[in-house]
């Protein structure tokens, strides 16, 4: 279920590889879902270096080829360090564009037999994209965040965010290198979903 708006539970800082983040987790209100914001210095006001990173167990853990997620993840994390000011919304339940774990595995299934990744969903009946960015903008909003400058190739997610009143000063092409396993998929990204790819 999407959730339009979202709840504190906590925070502790967060030393990783790319340097020292606070962590917050929410949950949100109608889901019950947790979900994570990583920040590093001021995240208020204007022009607010942001990425919504929707959940990818294959890629952020397991590191798959198959899709950009996992390095995507990195880049924003390292973007934001070296900037010194910055929020990573971690959001869960977005697994496959929102089908879940199990319909992405069984996605995969049919993209080996020469699907691609909308038709993949469309054949197991599922939506091409079935995520929602309202609870990312409600964060924003209490965190008196005003715009940002979001870290994404995706139009969908500046389009949301911007309805849900949210002001994208720039969208930052957020950019990673390509591998044979993965080259179909973002062709797909790119000519089927109107990604911002080379």
């Amino acid at each position: 279920m999407n959730d339009t708006e979202i709840t504190l539970i906590g925070a502790a800082r967060l030393p990783t590889k790319f340097g020292e983040f606070t962590a917050h987790a929410f949950r949100g209100v109608t889901s019950g879902t947790e979900h994570l914001a990583l920040t590093m210095g001021e995240v208020k006001g204007e022009g607010v270096l942001t990425r919504l990173h929707s959940e990818c167990l294959t890629g952020d853990v397991f590191g798959s080829c198959r899709c950009d997620c996992g390095e995507q993840l990195a880049l924003a994390l390292e973007r934001i360090a070296e900037e010194g000011q910055g929020i990573l919304l971690y959001l869960r339940g977005h697994e496959g564009r929102g089908i879940g774990l199990g319909h992405k595995i069984r996605a995969y299934g049919l993209q080996d037999g020469g699907l691609d990744t909308v038709d993949a969903n469309l054949a197991l009946g599922q939506a091409i994209d079935a995520r929602s960015y309202a609870f990312a903008a409600d964060l924003l909003r209490q965190w008196g965040v005003q715009s940002i400058r979001l870290m994404s190739n995706n139009p969908r997610k500046r389009q949301q965010l911007e309805e849900a009143g949210i002001v994208v000063q720039e969208q930052v092409r957020h950019i990673v290198p390509s591998n044979a396993e993965n080259e179909k998929y973002l062709a797909t990204k790119r000519v089927r979903l109107g990604h911002l790819l080379d």
